[in-house]
């Protein structure tokens, strides 16, 4: 209790602060101020959904992509995939028809899914070359992958990797509270820039079918002269490195023509009181 009041007073002045980041963000150019997450899931990713297909929605967890009504209007069949079988047991009833837990740097997939899904993962995951073939692993012949990345170039993740773990969290916990619930995984952005990610799907065989590239993002908003300086940094770096200067970017990537899938032994297990198979991958 004797930390209540303090709290309450550091969360009032942050968000004191972030009113003050947004108006003047308000003085940039509109491409400065689109939110990358909001983006790709309200414009950039929705493009792509079809009826009647079967998507693999990778690391969505208890936050599926695509909402239960979504789901019911396209008549899409939908596979949930994450390395906790927690977080999938925590989604919505009817999110997903089929659940998968495992590592997505080793599981293998069927080779059916017309669409994969990846928003904000792959910076959590040490080896993206691995992730990015065992993603093709679940597409058919030239089936589309999503990925929404942070950038490694962002000045957010370089103080992410600089930062100790346990100082992080409690960091962004204590100046955003909302975050608690989906942020605190440790991330590693493996060949997580623009151009590092391009270079490596298309060495994979992926041709890059869309890319939309974001400069904006919130780190710093708790502190509006932080924001200011960042933001003044955010138009100089592009302008002297272009798109890798984006905090964060989405790909759309057209996967390469199928080939053999190499098997590996599962153990099936269902949730109580749910209709969702459920196969865990174990790798021996």
């Amino acid at each position: 209790m004797a930390f209540t009041k303090p709290i309450r007073i550091l969360q009032r002045f942050v968000a004191w602060n972030v009113r003050l980041s947004l108006t003047f963000d308000r003085l940039l150019a509109r491409d400065y101020r689109i939110d990358g997450n909001s983006d790709f899931k309200n414009r950039f990713a929705v493009r792509w959904l079809r009826p009647n297909t079967r998507v693999v929605d990778i690391g969505g967890g208890k936050n599926p992509f695509i909402g239960t009504a979504k789901k019911k209007e396209l008549a899409v069949h939908v596979t949930g995939l994450d390395i906790s079988a927690q977080e999938l047991a925590q989604a919505p009833a009817g999110a997903y028809d089929q659940v998968r837990c495992g590592d997505i740097s080793t599981i293998v997939g069927g080779g059916d899914a017309d669409l994969c899904i990846c928003q904000a993962l792959l910076e959590h995951v040490p080896d993206v070359h691995a992730a990015l073939v065992s993603i093709a692993s679940f597409l058919r012949s030239e089936g589309i992958v999503l990925v929404f990345v942070p950038s490694r170039n962002a000045l957010f993740a370089r103080l992410n990797l600089l930062l100790p773990e346990r100082l992080k969290r409690k960091v962004l916990f204590t100046i955003f509270p909302q975050t608690r619930r989906d942020q605190g995984f440790r991330s590693y952005y493996n060949r997580c820039t623009p151009a590092d990610f391009q270079l490596l799907a298309q060495a994979l065989g992926f041709e890059i079918e869309d890319a939309s590239y974001y400069y904006c993002s919130s780190y710093f908003s708790f502190f509006a002269p932080l924001h200011v300086l960042w933001r003044l940094w955010i138009v100089c770096y592009r302008a002297m490195a272009g798109y890798q200067a984006a905090e964060t970017f989405s790909l759309a990537l057209r996967g390469p023509v199928r080939h053999d899938i190499i098997s590996v032994s599962s153990v099936d297990c269902t949730f109580p009181d749910r209709h969702t198979e459920l196969v865990c991958d174990h790798r021996w």
